[in-house]
């Protein structure tokens, strides 16, 4: 990709913004189509594992297609691959899944955009890889306040703590795993990583919800084209968006490509409108979340250049 060419810079930054976005409501699509309900946990749980074996399995033919040889860890990537699929993958994507179960696109789409913010503030606070300055702290407030409206209804602040309060926890992880990614990526190939941590975690994910999901029952699941599908496209999401997103990164600033981040949130909140039948619960509140949430992650990526935005959902 031409460093120079803003044409490729912003229809592939856009391509994976519309990827994660379609995320949301893509999820909510699959839960539909093979007939599982918000409270079978087991269910969710192998639902999303599945996706995330099979999305590890692309990135590592993905990337392994781009450099033109087989990526196979080696012993000193180990004990780095089983950390990051425990933050990223399997407690992650444990508490997004079911939270998302819980609560509308539309809402996750929002509140998922604390992604950057607790980036931010894991680095800085936990890790001290890097200062928290005026500028970031604005941003950081900025998000938390778009994500506070949304949660205002007629009777003043609610928050349902088994969907949004779920989808908050999501972000703390997504903040760890970030970090761990910036550490790790000195001295191990990053593509590498993020694959076989996808297959160990959709692995573990899917041990842990088949029992389960059993015991629940399985008499309403049902195997259709349509399920099948949206599977496979989720786990193309993922793959596709992180080898994308690597190349940008790969070939351009990271802040010139960061930038495109808030993008993310409104295509959720647009897709999940569109494909979910939610347009009826969009009012002022959201659009007012959605300004202060972009105007957070712009202000934050004006000046943070060492985190990049990778399949959050």
């Amino acid at each position: 990709m031409n460093k120079d060419s803003k044409a490729v810079v912003f229809l592939g930054a856009l391509l994976c913004c519309f990827l994660w976005g379609s995320a949301f409501p893509g999820i909510k699509l699959g839960y539909e189509f093979w007939n599982i309900e918000a409270g079978e946990i087991g269910k969710i749980i192998c639902f999303a594992g599945v996706r995330f074996f099979l999305a590890g399995i692309l990135v590592i033919v993905f990337g392994s297609m781009i450099k033109r040889k087989l990526l196979i860890p080696k012993k000193a990537d180990i004990p780095q691959i089983l950390i990051l699929s425990f933050f990223q993958t399997i407690g992650q994507y444990v508490f997004f899944y079911v939270g998302l179960a819980h609560t509308s696109g539309v809402n996750a789409s929002v509140i998922n955009s604390l992604t950057s913010f607790f980036a931010i503030l894991v680095a800085g606070l936990v890790f001290r890889m890097e200062r928290l300055n005026k500028r970031k702290i604005i941003g950081c407030v900025l998000g938390f306040a778009g994500v506070l409206i949304v949660n205002l209804t007629g009777e003043g602040f609610s928050v349902n703590l088994l969907g949004d309060g779920l989808m908050v926890l999501t972000c703390i992880f997504y903040g760890f795993s970030s970090s761990l990614i910036k550490i790790y990526s000195e001295k191990h190939d990053t593509v590498l990583l993020s694959g076989y941590q996808f297959m160990v975690g959709g692995l573990v994910l899917t041990l842990v919800g088949l029992p389960w999901g059993i015991r629940e029952g399985t008499e309403s699941v049902t195997v259709q084209p349509a399920g099948i599908g949206i599977l496979i496209y989720l786990a193309l999401v993922s793959s596709v968006a992180y080898t994308v997103w690597g190349l940008l990164l790969k070939n351009n600033d990271v802040s010139r490509i960061s930038i495109f981040g808030f993008m993310t949130p409104v295509m959720g909140v647009i897709l999940s409108a569109l494909l979910l039948g939610e347009a009826g619960q969009l009012g002022i509140r959201h659009i007012v979340s959605l300004v202060l949430v972009s105007a957070g992650i712009v202000v934050v990526n004006e000046v943070t250049t060492g985190f990049r935005r990778k399949g959050e959902s």
